[in-house]
């Protein structure tokens, strides 16, 4: 169909407020989709151009050229330039942009474009858009661009707005070469703060642990990008840029999102804050304004705009600021911008709206455009006469358009709305709403549309809307599988007729109205029950009347549609679809799976509700290259459309799918299409973008042999108008007199009888009563009833009316059965256990005892398992840690305790050694024997070298300071390692390392050797607890048979000395009650009938019984048993009183006394002897305890020197990790420091090389140029001779005329005054421009009006041609002289560069060296650790820490030796003092001889002073300097001798010099001889030309009058100054050489020093 039709796009609604931006004075240009929408602000009438390419992206303009600029949506984007009107392509820009670009900008200064792209690149491009050519690309610089603008008055500076930077990217040109330098502007803190940078050199400062690193070396990062994450990481929050604005000084004002406002200085790079929204003197209205757009205005002011409803008018002065004017609106706006004539100023909002202010015209806001935001969730075409259109967003905005794209009217729902339908038979919409209500929407009022009802149907987003091509019904579906069917009839108050629900859910619904067989017929699109997917195989074709369905039998009780009216079919496809329509017979469906179209015929046979028919595809093809796709069936069913995810509109007919029409409607970077629908005549089709906001309608244009189809369409639509015109007149007029919803609202006044013929309406009055105003109609409350609901409730009240008797007599029967059961429940509990029934078997309901006990044990089993992996997760931690920190543990951490006090001690829990760390320590200590082998051996054979004297110096003192020089008490401890290195001779890292696992070694003896003592420790308590409970029984023992109740002191190990006790867990510890499981419990009652059963058969044993009465259970009587004896009275001491005794028995009781008193007295010493044991017993365990005690003590003395071993190994270790970690870091930073040397060592090399090519460029051009201008000075010499037929008369005034040029800066003057931005920079590539400009003025020049008095006018066009060469010369010497400087100064800029970066590596040189230094100091001077007793620290103590920062540490032996030398001195000083003695008296006889050869001295300096005044010469000073004199005479002979043969050398080569010199000059003679010759040939001809020049200088002078003659005056004052200067500079050089020669005259005098003594 391509070749027989087309789809022409009609007009595009859409405003992101991405980009907006001026074409000219009135006109704005925007994105919508994938189009660029026009706006003329005076006529507000709209445009649109279709993208070329795939949609969108960025949208540039310049307003004063003309020109619009944007890129397309696509893998490797293009950029197309069009002009203004004509929409023409100029050039498409073919960049290296892999992705999109973010940011497009025109200058105006010239035909140039500035664009940025996106990842991966960043690239900044400059381009030439005429030739299309880039100029200058800097790749990977603009990751965080959002905007680019030119400077208005240099297009060579381009201003990058980045989210959180702001970069002024300068451009170089040199000819056709240009390059970008970037200059970033650093933005002051979150505060208004200046940020002073970090430091990334390398400082001389140095700390107490050696020198000071920048960050980079510190952290290893390497690379360019180190610099920026540490200035990141460590500098405080800065400003966000929002908004910029190049001043007419080429300035840039920056307003920032906190409010601050910014003036930046492009050329020095400085930035001064104008407005500070935390100052206390800051404006309160700007205090919460955040600066979202900024532009300049006619008065120099400033133009701001926020986030609050306010535009507000600023003037600048200085850092002064004040608020001129400002507007209010109804809206925040974002964007702000003036038109190119600064007479429009336009403001545009992120809610879609488009405001202008005219301050020409008014002072008032005037709002152009207002199409709101969001993105459109459907649109539809009514099927009316004016063939309006009505759109939906996702935000409940309802909107209303004419056929030409104008917003008639719009209602705000105020909910979330998910679907979009019209009816046929009366002009409304009904729309579906996320909670699930359908509303309905009168539209006969364009500019004001109407709720006039609503019904809820689900508590789920409606997904689907369909109404039947008669009008007949509306049927809705959702995601819970229900299909419910309204009347579409207003006049039958939109009631719902029934319900039908379908497996599956529901994908798509779609009717086709078969007006032969009065049925009106539904396709359904389902996914299978158990599919959660998006896609669906099994389609069901439902059958409806078109009758009324008023009658009780369509629909049962709850409103489900009897299947004798509800007609199912249920197919499936072998592939599942995600969209279908139903044709006449046939299926349209597209299978996102496979990527095609397909056609599906229906069979006739409708016989189908029980069986599912297998349906295979008749025709298939290819479909859309991204879905998933929606299809729509044109009201004459003879057109297919389909839309899908890569944005395309595809027409096809419905006979042969093969062709079809193609249009690119929106992008499938958002999305693509979201749905399209026709109109009723079939030639309109509108889409609505998925997520760009915008909403497309096109034409469909069939043409050739096609064309009836347009007609057959036509037809159809007029005949089916024809059809409903009376039922819609009818319906329509009740739907204009339906009251508005939630103003009135209409009383149920219909019968019982009515009522059940409508249940729906019943159903919606009680919807309507529960609403009490408009806006809670919009959305119901997730309580509020749906009408399903709502039916199933008046049914079961209306059971409940019909059936309450029957209800109540059920009840009480239930009650008596129950009361019937419990009676037998507790008769069972009374019956014998044998005849006693399970609780279980009077259950009634088994299954549901079942049931619920089924429920029960799965929530126990489901608590049960939750319980059992928490339990198992805490035993998997207590698992790894036992693991980690016990089980790993070769030496258990335990503690040993005093029995007398709270003291402690702990051992060092310790792990076993690696065996890499074995292999480490073994590789050192094997490195170590051979050094030290080494050592020796050259000891041996160097005995006397200055090493071995000092070590034998060390050896002498070893034993004494061992431990002060090693730095640690381990020699003391006897821990030491024989191969550890010497403090003072670690300078490698090697070394170093190799120290660290040594002393690591040292540390581990230490521990071990501490805790073989704790061990011994410990076993020694050990056995003192054993004993002391040896003890303790025998104690206990006495005191049982002392019967003595005292508490016995009990020791015992508490947890810190046992931690294996804390592993086991005792059942005293566990206070909950023990669950046992069936299994533990018959096992447990197992144990108890053992035991009892035991127990039993023991039965009784009179032996042991009559043994233990008697005997206590024994058969001896000891000696521990005597105090428990007892001698038994005779018996007639209990039966007979004293009087009756006889003889024999007082001689019995006698002896029974006798018998108890040595009885008590055997029993007084045993307890004696008992009490003396037991003191003895208690005082031997304070003893053993106490003396353990100190033992203890002692241990603890030992693991305080372990301690300090320990830590002064570890400070060791500590600061030698901290010395590796320092080189470590200074060898990073050496890295770094030659990594960035050969970068600017390269960087110099290359711009050596371009300043080498730039310098033979500019030799080239230089040359070009000077051609240029002596070909442009010919033109003045050949005019006399072009015209020489001319009267002299008129050949002065002729020329007068040939050197005058058009002013055309006062006319640019005159018609540009509206501009701020006048003066531009000069370019040679404008001057082509203002070169025309001065063509157009100079043609009024050579008007003929102009021409002198008395001139031929054919020699008057002779003249104009040729004063248009010359003046075409001028241009071009011009051009050349522009393209020149910019050569110079670009080459002079490279130069800069060039000593910036030798300078720069110079730097880095010094810096490297000085690093060097600084590593070399920093492995020599080593920091050593000395332990120093009490008497060798000589330093004042403060604070009781003594400052070792001024010290020097000593070697003992220096101070002795130098004790030794001030006792040998202090001899010799009392020694000298008796020389002293004596000498003085010698010293009083010399005194007399000291005056006598004073009074000689001045003597012989008077004749010295004689001496000094007789003048000598040179020669005669050095014949009395002279003591040799032969000498003297020979070098001065062959110094002459010598002198002679190069003089005479010399005169020969200048001989042979002047030969040449004369041969050159007779040469030149001999050709100046010839032009001589030649000029006196031409010499009339000059005289002729002199005597012109005369004249018309003459003239000139005349007409040039005093303003000459005093430029004439001035520059003779400025040559007579000069002249002045000059003499007196020459003045001074001649005074100067005269005080040199009076200097070196001077010279030749003697000058003999004076001899003073003093």
């Amino acid at each position: 169909m391509d070749d027989t039709g087309s789809l022409e796009v009609r007009w595009v609604q859409s405003f992101t407020n991405k980009t907006i931006a001026f074409v000219d004075n009135k006109t704005v240009c925007y994105t919508c989709g994938s189009h660029i929408c026009f706006l003329n602000l005076e006529t507000k009438m709209q445009s649109v151009l279709q993208s070329p390419g795939r949609g969108t992206g960025a949208l540039t303009a310049s307003g004063n050229n003309r020109i619009f600029a944007f890129s397309e949506q696509k893998l490797s984007p293009s950029i197309f330039v069009y002009t203004y009107p004509e929409c023409q392509l100029k050039n498409e820009l073919k960049g290296t942009a892999q992705l999109d670009y973010t940011s497009l900008t025109l200058s105006d200064d010239g035909p140039y474009l500035g664009c940025c792209s996106s990842l991966p690149d960043f690239t900044i491009t400059v381009w030439n858009w005429e030739n299309a050519e880039p100029l200058c690309t800097q790749p990977q610089v603009g990751r965080d661009v959002i905007s680019l603008v030119f400077n208005p008055l240099n297009w060579l500076q381009l201003c990058a707005l980045g989210s959180t930077s702001l970069t002024v990217w300068n451009i170089e040109k040199s000819a056709n070469f240009h390059i970008m330098k970037p200059s970033v502007i650093e933005l002051p803190a979150t505060d208004g703060s200046f940020v002073m940078p970090i430091s990334h050199a390398f400082t001389n400062k140095m700390s107490s642990f050696g020198p000071e690193m920048p960050l980079s070396a510190i952290s290893g990062l390497k690379g360019d990008k180190a610099e920026s994450i540490l200035t990141k990481l460590c500098t405080k929050a800065r400003l966000t840029p929002t908004a910029i604005c190049w001043t007419a000084t080429s300035e840039l004002y920056v307003g920032c999102e906190e409010g601050f406002l910014l003036l930046v200085d492009t050329e020095s790079l400085s930035v001064s804050v104008i407005f500070n929204p935390t100052a206390p003197d800051a404006i309160p209205e700007l205090r919460q304004t955040s600066f979202q757009g900024l532009t300049l205005n006619m008065v120099n002011g400033l133009v701001a705009v926020g986030k609050e409803n306010v535009v507000h008018c600023l003037q600048i002065k200085g850092t002064q600021i004040d608020i001129t004017q400002k507007w209010h609106l109804e809206r925040p706006v974002t964007t702000v911008m003036y038109s190119p004539n600064y007479e429009t100023l336009l403001l545009s909002s992120d809610t879609g709206q488009i405001y202008m202010l005219n301050a020409t015209q008014s002072d008032e806001i005037v709002k152009v455009l207002d199409v709101l935001s969001g993105n459109f969730v459907a649109a539809v075409l009514s099927h009316t006469d004016k063939k309006n259109c009505v759109s939906v967003r996702d935000s409940g905005e309802l909107q209303l358009w004419s056929p030409e794209g104008i917003c008639l009217g719009s209602l705000s729902l105020q909910t979330e709305v998910t679907s979009l339908a019209c009816c046929l038979v009366a002009q409304y919409a009904a729309v579906g709403t996320a909670s699930g209500n359908v509303l309905f929407i009168d539209l006969n009022k364009e500019q004001q549309p109407r709720l006039v009802h609503q019904v809820h149907l689900y508590h789920t987003p409606v997904d689907q809307l369909v109404f039947d091509q008669e009008g007949h019904y509306l049927l809705t579906s959702s995601s819970d599988s229900h299909i419910y069917v309204l009347d579409a009839k207003p006049s039958k108050r939109f009631s719902v007729i029934g319900y039908t629900v379908l497996p599956g859910l529901i994908l798509s619904i779609s009717t086709q109205c078969i007006r032969d067989c009065g049925q009106v017929k539904a396709l359904a699109l389902c996914t299978k029950q158990e599919g959660k997917n998006q896609d669906g195989s099994l389609l069901t074709v439902l059958s409806l009347p078109v009758k009324d369905l008023a009658d009780p039998d369509c629909v049962d009780r709850y409103g489900c549609l009897s299947t004798s009216i509800l007609q199912v079919s249920r197919y499936e496809v072998p592939d599942p679809l995600n969209a279908c329509v139903l044709g006449v017979g046939e299926v349209f469906a597209y299978c996102h799976k496979r990527k095609t179209l397909q056609r599906f015929q229906l069979p006739q046979d409708t016989d189908t509700s029980q069986l599912v028919v297998q349906l295979k595809p008749e025709q298939e093809v290819k479909g859309h290259p991204l879905g998933p796709a929606s299809l729509a069936l044109s009201p004459h069913h003879l057109w297919l459309a389909s839309v899908g995810r890569d944005g395309l509109l595809r027409i096809r007919e419905t006979a042969s799918m093969e062709w079809y029409i193609e249009l690119q409607c929106h992008s499938h970077r958002v999305g693509g299409v979201r749905a399209v629908s026709f109109s009723a005549d079939s030639q309109t089709l509108l889409t609505t973008g998925c997520d760009d906001g915008s909403l497309v309608c096109a034409n469909l244009r069939i043409k050739g042999e096609d064309a009836g189809k347009v007609n057959e369409a036509t037809q159809y639509s007029r005949s089916m108008d024809y059809f409903l015109k009376n039922k819609f007149k009818t319906e329509n007029r009740v739907l204009i007199d339906l009251p508005e919803w939630g103003r009135e609202c209409p009383a149920a006044t219909k019968n019982p009888e009515e009522s059940e013929a409508s249940v729906g309406a019943e159903m919606t009055v009680d919807v309507t009563e529960q609403d009490e105003c408009y806006n809670s109609q919009l959305s119901a409350p997730p309580s509020h009833p749906t009408w399903l609901e709502s039916r199933r409730e008046a049914v079961i009240k209306e059971d409940n009316e019909n059936y309450s008797d029957i209800k109540e007599i059920l009840r009480r029967e239930f009650q008596e059965s129950r009361d019937t059961i419990q009676e037998m429940i507790n008769e069972n509990e009374t019956l014998p256990e044998n005849e006693r029934l399970e609780l279980w078997e009077f259950n009634l309901d088994v299954e549901e005892q079942k049931r619920l006990d089924a429920m029960v044990q799965e929530e126990v089993t489901r608590v049960r398992n939750e319980i059992e992996m928490e339990i198992l997760e805490k035993k998997y931690l207590c698992d790894v840690l036992k693991r980690e920190y016990w089980d790993s543990m070769k030496v258990k951490g335990r503690a040993v305790r005093a029995f007398h006090s709270e003291h402690e001690v702990k051992n060092y829990p310790m792990k076993e050694r690696t065996g890499r760390e074995e292999e480490e320590l073994r590789m050192v200590e094997n490195m170590r024997k051979l050094e030290n082998a080494a050592c020796a051996s050259s000891l041996k054979t160097n005995p006397n070298t200055t090493v071995v004297k000092e070590e034998k110096h060390a050896e002498e003192g070893n034993e004494a300071e061992s431990a002060g020089v090693t730095g640690s008490l381990s020699d003391q401890l006897g821990c030491s390692n024989p191969y550890l290195y010497n403090q003072f001779s670690l300078h490698t890292t090697e070394q170093r390392i190799n120290q660290i696992i040594l002393l690591q070694d040292v540390i581990y003896r230490v521990k071990t050797a501490f805790n073989a003592d704790f061990d011994a420790a410990y076993r020694l308590k050990l056995q003192e607890l054993n004993r002391v409970r040896e003890r303790n029984r025998q104690i206990t023992g006495i005191m049982l048979d002392l019967d003595i109740n005292e508490k016995l002191w009990e020791p015992s190990l508490t947890n810190s000395e046992q931690p294996e006790r804390m592993f086991t867990v005792d059942d005293s510890e566990i206070k909950a009650e023990k669950y046992l499981t069936p299994e533990q419990k018959e096992e447990e009652e197992k144990k108890k009938l053992e035991e009892q059963r035991c127990l039993a058969a023991k039965g009784e044993n009179l032996r042991d019984r009559a043994l233990d009465s008697m005997m206590n259970g024994v058969l001896e009587v000891k000696k521990e048993d005597i105090l428990k004896m007892e001698i038994p009275p005779p018996e007639f001491v209990l039966t007979k009183p004293d009087i009756q005794w006889s003889e024999e028995e007082k001689k019995e009781y006698k002896i029974y006394e006798n018998k108890t008193k040595s009885l008590a007295v055997e029993k007084d010493k045993y307890k004696k002897s008992l009490e003396t044991e037991m003191r003895k017993l208690q005082k031997t365990n304070e003893e053993a305890t106490k003396k353990f005690d100190e033992t203890l003590i002692k241990l603890f003395e030992k693991k305080i020197k372990s301690e300090m071993a320990i830590y002064q190994e570890e400070f060791k270790i500590t600061y030698l990790v901290y010395s590796v970690l320092v080189e470590e870091e200074m060898r990073n930073q050496e890295l770094e420091l030659k990594r960035k040397l050969e970068k600017t060592v390269a960087h110099k090399d290359e711009i050596g090389q371009e300043v080498k090519r730039l310098d033979e460029e500019l030799e080239l051009f230089q040359e070009i140029y000077d051609s240029a201008v002596a070909e442009d000075k010919v033109f003045d010499k050949e005019f006399r001779k072009e015209f020489y037929d001319v009267p002299n008369n008129l050949i002065n005034q002729l020329y007068k005329l040939f050197k005058r040029r058009p002013r055309i800066q006062k006319i640019r003057a005159q018609t540009d005054n509206s501009n701020l931005f006048k003066e531009k920079h000069l370019c040679a590539s404008l001057a082509p421009d203002a070169f025309g400009e001065m063509l157009k003025a100079m043609e009024e020049l050579d008007a003929p009006e102009n021409m002198p008095e008395g001139l031929n006018p054919s020699i008057w066009e002779r003249f104009c041609l040729a004063r248009r060469a010359k003046a075409e010369s001028e241009q071009k010497v011009k051009v050349k002289a522009l393209t020149l400087a910019e050569m110079q100064a670009f080459l002079q800029k490279r130069r800069d560069e060039e000593k910036d970066a030798q300078l720069e590596i110079k730097n880095l040189s010094e810096e490297l060296e000085s690093l060097h230094k600084e590593k070399n100091d920093f492995l020599t001077n080593i920091m050593v650790q000395v332990l120093l007793k009490q008497g060798q620290v000589e330093v004042s103590t403060t604070d009781l820490t003594a400052d070792y920062s001024d010290s020097v540490l000593l070697h003992r032996s220096l101070v002795e030796d130098l004790n030794r030398n001030i006792r040998t001195l202090g001899e010799e000083k009392i020694a000298s003092m008796d020389k002293c003695k004596n000498a003085r008296k010698g010293i009083i006889q010399l005194e007399w001889e000291h005056k006598m050869r004073r009074m000689q001295i001045e003597d012989l300096n008077n004749k010295a002073k004689d001496i000094q005044m007789l003048q000598l010469s040179e020669v005669q000073r050095d014949y009395l300097n002279m003591t040799d004199r032969d000498t003297r005479d020979s070098k001065e002979l062959s110094t002459l001798e010598k002198t002679i043969a190069f003089k005479e050398k010399t005169h020969e080569l200048n001989v042979q010099k002047r030969q040449k010199k004369i041969k050159q000059l007779n040469k030149q003679a001999a050709k100046i001889t010839e032009k001589n010759a030649t000029l006196e040939q031409h010499l009339p001809d000059l005289q002729v030309d002199v005597a012109m020049r005369t004249h018309i200088y003459e003239a000139t002078v005349s007409e040039e009058g005093p303003a000459d003659k005093g430029e004439k005056r001035y520059q003779e004052i400025v040559q007579r100054r000069k002249l002045e200067d000059l003499a007196k500079a020459q003045a001074e050089d001649l005074a100067l050489l005269m005080r040199e020669v009076e200097r070196l005259r001077r010279r030749n005098f003697p000058s003999l020093d004076q001899l003073k003594h003093k």
